[in-house]
């Protein structure tokens, strides 16, 4: 154990005269060594410290490891466990036969601070600092050319910031240790991130549905239109929402009608009264290329389209950054080097030079953004990605092909879109269309972001439309959806919590505390984060604050740039903040205290009981296959699982069950035996749906029509194994009208 004060250090370019040996590099990460020795051969030695090898003691009042004395910190280090002790022991040992020290531990605070520790313990009077953003021959040589001293200011961010978390989890957790319901921390920002998911876990319990009637009409000339209230025809553009689930995607609909009576008005109106087009509306419009990855974008879009969290996607990262295939994966700017940007134009002109614009295209950071870094980018663009797929496996090869699409679609030309929507009417309603034409895929050749909206046929202002059918769907609304891990690492971006280091270890707790559960990719706090978090609001409401949260991280970046004193700041914030919120926390504790620990509350899930809208608990059952089953805690409804339909369905009787054993058949075959599909109707969501499956019950048994089913989306019937419906027709099956009257699909009559 050692006292330790922070000390500027000196560098030297040279080596130090009369030394004898090699000079030795010291690493972080043991991956990196075999990368490293490959580049600079037997003229280096070169070792890893692990990471950490130093950490603040468990001495002193409440085993802190720091003083707080007036406007002074005094911190005291010592080895972090076995493993640092061991580390030490060999750097020192090397130390005494190197010709020199050089550290290169990484470039952020963090790696800042570990090579600070380094410096220490090895007790160095002179230090070389170096930093590399990707480890390749020419930046490792280049940075090893080009030394620097250590900045102490991001040394004094990092310190602040393990003092400070320090501060808080010690001090602040055993206050939810009276909760006795295993809790077992709290956290500066992990108590703020938890806060978000139960807010909104709260927002959906209290949500109250409302019934709605979205319009359509369809007309022979080949094209969908929903009912228009009027209002704003101006096309505009979406942002890329790199967080963005494909399964939240919903469907097109009509401005919304509130009554049966007034959806019955308009398809009457759409029936009696000729159609016409009213007004054609379009232009040709630039979209611009996304930016390059930072931490948070690429944890995002992993999640989003890899299905990975956020800890899993930092480990592959991890792994492509060792071995020298892309830049360091922590970084929060989307700046690239001038050489780099060059080599991706000189790749455009030779593969794609339709695609390559004129200037430059510069891509704005976030305001916290150190632009010293560079985006996460592959270190050669030109490098086959069919040369790596023997030495990756197929999670590692799938982020590396994605972070080198994204890094050449942000070089390239906007993509041109031809937006149109037709405002058609018949009497006094209106009906709206939309479709969009790519003109030039420009970026959207390695980076589809454009929408889905498709292509409307040629029409002419006042012509005369041909109606096939009109109708109306029943729907609800539906509560906002639970975050999946990648939409909280964006939230926690976007509200200033956190920086691109913490995102995925802050969520990575929440799930080992058992604060969080993901149910369907989606993040669900247990009654344990609950508990934590209601008692958090009511003892330490700042600390759940997102805004005071973020003040916190700004004063951290201050640290760093060097425009304010760490102590100072560390100090003040204690003595005016949170020692005093701590004396006022005690005063909470026996409100939830008092409470007889109870078994575990059951979990809510987010299908609504079909009688009542309320939110169904999960029962846990060995009885039934998916371990669980629904129960509604207003009405006692219960539903179970369905492997056959996919679904939750309500248990029915024998005589319900014979009586719609069979739908009504269809003039569509079944892919597999040719016999005519049945429609069937079916809730889920606590909504009535419709699918088309075969109409021999003995054949669906077999496992060769496993998947023979389509499901009803706007266009027709879709199957996930088979695809659409009739799509060597029309691609395209009308609405029933008279099948299936308790089924709340699109209903009219055909023209």
């Amino acid at each position: 154990m050692a006292t330790s004060t922070l000390k500027r250090s000196s560098s030297t370019t040279g080596h130090s005269k009369g030394s004898k040996g090699k000079p030795l590099i010291v690493i972080e990460a043991p991956g990196k060594l075999a990368k490293l020795r490959h580049i600079l051969g037997d003229d280096y030695l070169i070792q890893a410290s692990g990471g950490h090898i130093r950490e603040l003691a468990n001495d002193g009042d409440e085993h802190l490891g720091f003083d707080l004395v007036g406007d002074h910190v005094q911190c005291r280090w010592e080895a972090r466990g076995s493993r640092g002790k061991q580390a030490i022991a060999q750097l020192r040992e090397a130390a005494k036969h190197a010709q020199n020290v050089i550290l290169a531990t990484d470039e952020d605070r963090e790696g800042e601070t570990i090579g600070w520790h380094i410096a220490q313990a090895l007790g160095l009077k002179t230090v070389q600092r170096i930093t590399y953003r990707e480890i390749t021959p020419a930046a490792v040589r280049s940075a090893i050319a080009h030394p620097r001293p250590i900045d102490l200011d991001l040394v004094h961010a990092g310190i602040c910031r393990s003092v400070l978390d320090k501060l808080v989890g010690y001090r602040g957790s055993p206050l939810v240790w009276a909760l006795n319901n295993g809790a077992k921390s709290i956290g500066r920002v992990q108590s703020a991130t938890l806060h978000l998911v139960v807010e909104r876990e709260l927002q959906i319990r209290n949500f109250k549905p409302q019934d709605y009637w979205s319009c359509c009409v369809d007309y022979k000339e080949g094209f969908r239109a929903f009912y228009y209230r009027g209002g704003s025809r101006t096309p505009t553009e979406e942002p890329v929402d790199d967080a963005a689930d494909p399964a939240d995607k919903k469907a097109p609909e009509s401005d919304r009608v509130l009554s049966q009576a007034e959806a019955d008005r308009l398809i009457q109106v759409a029936e009696q009264y000729p159609h016409r087009v009213v007004s054609i509306e379009g232009k040709t419009v630039n979209r611009t290329s996304p930016a390059p990855f930072t931490t948070s974008t690429l944890q995002q879009v992993a999640g989003s389209k890899l299905r990975l969290s956020p800890e899993k996607t930092m480990q592959i990262a991890q792994g492509l950054y060792e071995k020298g295939i892309i830049t360091y994966h922590r970084s929060d700017s989307t700046y690239l080097s001038p050489e780099f940007v060059q080599s991706v134009r000189s790749w455009l002109s030779s593969h794609d030079p339709t695609n390559l614009p004129q200037k430059v295209t510069q891509h704005k950071s976030g305001k916290n953004a150190q632009e010293a870094h560079e985006a996460i980018r592959p270190t050669d663009v030109h490098r086959s990605s069919e040369s790596l797929k023997a030495e990756l496996d197929a999670d590692a090869f799938s982020l590396y092909v994605m972070i080198w699409k994204r890094t050449v679609a942000s070089l390239c030309q906007p993509a041109r879109i031809r937006q149109t929507r037709i405002i058609t009417q018949s009497g006094d309603v209106q009906w709206q269309a939309r479709g969009q034409v790519v003109e030039f895929e420009g970026f959207a050749k390695y980076w589809r972001s454009l929408g889905q909206d498709g292509e409307l046929p040629i029409v002419q202002q006042g012509q005369s439309l041909n109606l096939e059918w009109a109708a109306h769907e029943k729907k609800q609304t539906q509560p906002p959806p639970r975050y999946s891990e990648a939409q909280l690492v964006a939230l926690m971006e976007r509200k200033g919590i956190g920086r691109p280091s913490t995102y995925a270890p802050t969520i990575a707790t929440l799930k080992q505390r058992d604060y969080v559960n993901v149910v369907k990719s989606k993040l669900q706090p247990t009654a344990v984060g609950e508990q934590v978090d209601r008692f958090l609001v009511q003892a330490l409401p700042k600390l759940v604050d997102v805004g005071f949260t973020a003040e916190m991280e700004d004063s951290l970046d201050q640290i760093a740039s060097g425009k304010l004193s760490w102590e100072q700041w560390l100090t003040r914030w204690n003595r005016d903040y949170f020692a005093p919120a701590l004396e006022q926390a005690q005063k909470v504790i026996p409100n939830y205290a008092s409470e007889a620990p109870s078994k575990k509350t059951p979990d809510v899930s987010d299908i609504q009981c079909p009688q009542c809208q309320t939110l169904m608990i999960q029962l846990p059952s060995k009885k039934v296959k998916k371990g669980f089953f629904l129960k509604c805690q207003s009405c006692e409804s219960v539903m179970f699982w369905s492997d056959r339909t996919r679904t939750w369905e309500s248990p029915r009787v024998k005589s319900e069950q014979s009586e719609d054993a069979s739908g009504e058949l269809t003039e569509h075959a079944c892919p597999v035996c040719k016999k005519p599909l049945e429609e069937y109707g079916y809730q889920k969501d606590g909504q009535p749906k419709v699918m088309l499956r075969c109409s021999d019950a003995k054949a669906r048994q077999q496992k060769k029509h496993e998947g023979a089913v389509y499901f009803q989306t706007s266009n027709g019937f879709w199957s996930p194994k088979f695809g659409e419906l009739g799509s060597e027709q029309s691609g395209k099956v009308p609405v029933q009208t008279t099948k299936h009257k308790s089924v709340g699909k699109l209903r009219g009559r055909k023209q």
